[in-house]
C-alpha cells in the first residue's frame, strides 16, 4: 500500500498573509464601482456606520491600523461622500464621524459584498471546518 503524498507544511504567517492579500484584491474590484478604495476603507465605514459618532482616534484602536491610515481612509471616505466629521464638542481637537444618508442606504449593498466575499473564501468548507476555523484563527496570540 503507498502512502498518501505528504502536503508541504506552509508557514502560517505566510498562508495567512496571502489569504488576506487576496481576499483584499477582491474586494477592492467590488467596491472600486462605489467609489471606495483599497486600504481597508470598508472597514472604516463599516466601523462609523456600526459605531455613530466614534473618533478617528477610537477607530485606529478598534481596527488596529496605524494613525496614518486611518486619516488617509477617513478622508477618502469623507470625499466619497459616505462619512462627515464633525468636531467633537467635549474635545474640540477631536472629531466625531458619523454616516451620511449615502453610507445608509450602502450599508446593506456593503454588507453583501463582504458576505459575498467571506462565501468565496470558505466555500470549500464545511460548515464544521468554518466553525472550526474560526475557532482556531481567534486562538492565535495576535497581541504585540
Amino acid at each position: 500500500m503507498t502512502e498518501p503524498p505528504s502536503l508541504k507544511k506552509e508557514p502560517i504567517g505566510r498562508l495567512i498573509s496571502y489569504i488576506h492579500r487576496t481576499q483584499q484584491k477582491r474586494l477592492s474590484r467590488s467596491l472600486s464601482e462605489y467609489g471606495i478604495g483599497g486600504g481597508g476603507q470598508y472597514s472604516f465605514l463599516k466601523g462609523i456606520l456600526m459605531t455613530p459618532g466614534t473618533t478617528q482616534d477610537q477607530l485606529t484602536c478598534n481596527l488596529k491600523f496605524d494613525k496614518a491610515t486611518t486619516a488617509r481612509s477617513v478622508k477618502q471616505l469623507e470625499a466619497a461622500g459616505y462619512i462627515e466629521r464633525t468636531t467633537d464638542p467635549e474635545d474640540r481637537r477631536s472629531h466625531r464621524l458619523y454616516p451620511t444618508p449615502k453610507a445608509l442606504k450602502f450599508q446593506p449593498v456593503l454588507q453583501a459584498i463582504l458576505d459575498e466575499g467571506n462565501a468565496k473564501l470558505t466555500r470549500d468548507l464545511t460548515d464544521e471546518e468554518e466553525d472550526q476555523l474560526i475557532a482556531l484563527l481567534q486562538k492565535l496570540n495576535l497581541e504585540e
